[in-house]
């Protein structure tokens, strides 16, 4: 039996049983996780309370850049709103495209509290170029920072196939180096 005594419980039971994963962060370090969060990370919720979000991120880079383009868009009272589409990775080492939206319960401060919703995207296209499948599949671990070696690993191909379809990505995205490649991947899908 679920105890709705109080608008207090009822609040806590919904928040707890949404089919929307949500978490509630002060200062971007995690407050608390409902369910559905849990089961999209693959995390338990002692693996996060108390920890910053970064560790739902595939990168200090992508933490840092999305920290810094949040908070100027709520900084100022400009929005209490926040929402983009992004890496996030799961416990598992896993890399997802994900869309995030975040309010801030605090304006003035817009880190100091605030609860944020996310949900994984299936078959993500890329915006900006047309990939391959096998190039959808590698673009991602490229982007959370993974070598040829421990792609070529993971998805049971060589590392030198791994290398191809890097070059290629390279080409089509028009970088010259890994780290533009990185940034280009996260930008344009």
């Amino acid at each position: 039996m679920f105890d709705t005594s109080t608008r207090a419980k009822a609040a806590a039971l919904a928040f707890e049983e949404s089919p929307v994963a949500q978490l509630m962060t002060r200062y971007r370090r995690i407050v608390t996780i409902n369910r559905a969060l849990a089961g999209l990370f693959g995390f338990e919720r002692n693996d996060l309370i108390g920890r910053s979000v970064q560790k739902l991120y595939p990168s200090t880079a992508d933490f840092m850049r999305i920290g810094d383009q949040c908070e100027e868009v709520m900084r100022g009272g400009k929005s209490r709103y926040y929402e983009d589409e992004r890496f996030m990775q799961a416990s598992g080492g896993e890399v997802f495209w994900a869309r995030a939206k975040g309010t801030t319960l605090t304006p003035d401060d817009p880190y100091e509290l605030m609860i944020w919703s996310f949900e994984k995207i299936e078959g993500k296209p890329y915006r900006s170029v047309r990939l391959t499948a096998r190039e959808k599949e590698i673009a991602p671990l490229i982007g959370s920072g993974m070598t040829s070696k421990q792609i070529g690993e993971r998805l049971g191909i060589s590392h030198r196939t791994v290398e191809v379809h890097r070059a290629k990505l390279m080409k089509k995205f028009n970088v010259h180096n890994t780290a533009e490649l990185v940034s280009q991947i996260v930008v344009a899908v």
